[in-house]
């Protein structure tokens, strides 16, 4: 049972008779008993008369998957299935994080019939948004009280990234695409495939003229290369502790996100392989085996539900499973935070057994250690100390996995996936895959 605030307004109003009665001669006391008594006689037949809220059924209409920070619109349905009309509030149960409206929605719903509620979520976490129930209140005719109860109504939505580096792609779809035009065609990098046999036209370059074919055509015939195709790009994204420092307006891990789904969109337009492994000291994502148009859903899907983990990264385990990805040698992607030479001491450890049989990059999200101060007092020297001792073990750090035999990169949360992308396309352009 439930009561609402008419109840109190209507207590309130007992003043008037009150003082009435007290004019009549009845005494102050009975008038008080009565008027409560007419108050709780008006309340228990609002609340017999108010449709039974357990007779409720309730679904919803929502779509599976969701962006983050996008509006996701939905309904709540709501259905009568008992004697009575159904005049109501309704309020679902969902965490703070889906953004659900906080105020009740009011329905009134006749015997047999359904009615829908608007339901719009403004997700604010990645990842699974789960709901159990909905609370059901109805009210009386006289709007005095009411019954309430909780309908089970489970329902689930899964909020993936955003892919906000998606703007990037036109660009470097682009480059792509005249990288492989007019770019290799003339000159052969070295590592390009054999594309295609076309006439000799002045201004080629001779070494690339195909002896046999110009005996067969009786003209002179020149191969044309492309970039390498068929290639294979292992992303490893690094899920423990250090994935968890705030960069920029997210954390790190958001930004090696965001790198890998511009990444991998890249290089599967490219025509290569994109292999997936999220890791700390356990698998907590994989993506393997998917090419073409479904390598995108693919991916977001299985990052959706993954945080960072407050424990070191196993680099042993996590190399070994990079063996077990790729057997041929591949461009292996490492997002991690490398600008620390204690943290990353194991990682550089593991380094030269991935960069023997395998292009390697280190890509790392940071908010930069900034300029440093006018030193004006003592506060300020410290800070600018700090700032040269940040940008000294970052380079450090980056020297060391160049003498390890891979190549190093750091930016802000949204220069790194642009960055990345950029460095892919040149190792295209070298013929270095």
């Amino acid at each position: 049972m439930v009561v609402s605030g008419r109840l109190a307004l209507l207590v309130a109003l007992g003043v008037v008779p009150l003082v009435l009665l007290s004019g009549a001669g009845v005494p102050a006391w009975a008038a008080a008993i009565g008027w409560v008594a007419l108050s709780a006689l008006l309340t228990l037949v609002d609340v017999v008369l108010a449709a039974d809220p357990r007779r409720v059924e309730i679904s919803r209409v929502l779509p599976d998957r969701a962006l983050l920070h996008e509006p996701v619109p939905g309904e709540l349905r709501v259905r009568n299935v008992g004697t009575r009309l159904l005049r109501a509030r309704v309020r679902d149960a969902w965490q703070p994080t889906a953004g659900a409206p906080s105020e009740r929605r009011r329905v009134t719903v006749p015997p047999g019939e359904r009615r829908s509620v608007p339901l719009p979520l403004l997700p604010r976490r990645r990842g699974e948004l789960r709901s159990a129930f909905v609370v059901v209140r109805s009210a009386g005719p006289l709007g005095l009280a009411g019954r309430q109860a909780v309908v089970d109504a489970p329902a689930r939505i899964r909020v993936l990234p955003p892919f906000t580096s998606r703007r990037h792609l036109p660009s470097r779809l682009a480059r792509l695409r005249e990288l492989d035009g007019n770019t290799t065609l003339q000159v052969r990098g070295q590592g390009t495939e054999f594309d295609s046999l076309r006439e000799y036209v002045r201004g080629d370059d001779v070494r690339s003229i195909d002896w046999r074919a110009t005996a067969r055509a009786g003209t002179t015939m020149l191969r044309t290369w492309r970039p390498e195709r068929d290639r294979h790009v292992v992303i490893v994204v690094d899920t423990g502790r250090t994935a968890a420092a705030r960069v920029g307006d997210g954390v790190r891990l958001d930004a090696a996100m965001e790198a890998t789904l511009l990444l991998s969109v890249l290089a599967q337009r490219a025509g290569d392989h994109v292999h997936l492994v999220m890791f700390d000291r356990t698998t907590r994502a994989r993506v393997t085996r998917v090419d073409g148009a479904p390598l995108l859903p693919a991916l977001v899907d299985a990052m959706a539900p993954v945080e960072p983990q407050l424990i070191d990264t196993d680099w042993d385990a996590a190399f070994a499973e990079v063996r077990r990805l790729s057997v041929r040698p591949a461009l292996v992607v490492l997002l991690t935070a490398a600008d620390d030479p204690e943290a990353a001491r194991a990682f550089l450890a593991a380094l030269p057994a991935v960069a023997s049989r395998s292009r390697l990059l280190v890509a790392t999200a940071t908010d930069g250690p900034g300029e440093a101060p006018a030193h004006r007092d003592a506060a300020d020297v410290y800070t600018a100390a700090a700032i040269e001792r940040a940008r000294h073990d970052a380079e450090r750090v980056r020297d060391a996995v160049v003498r390890a035999g891979g190549d190093a990169v750091t930016a802000s949360a949204d220069d790194l996936p642009p960055l990345v992308a950029d460095r892919y396309l040149a190792l295209k352009a070298a013929g270095r895959l």
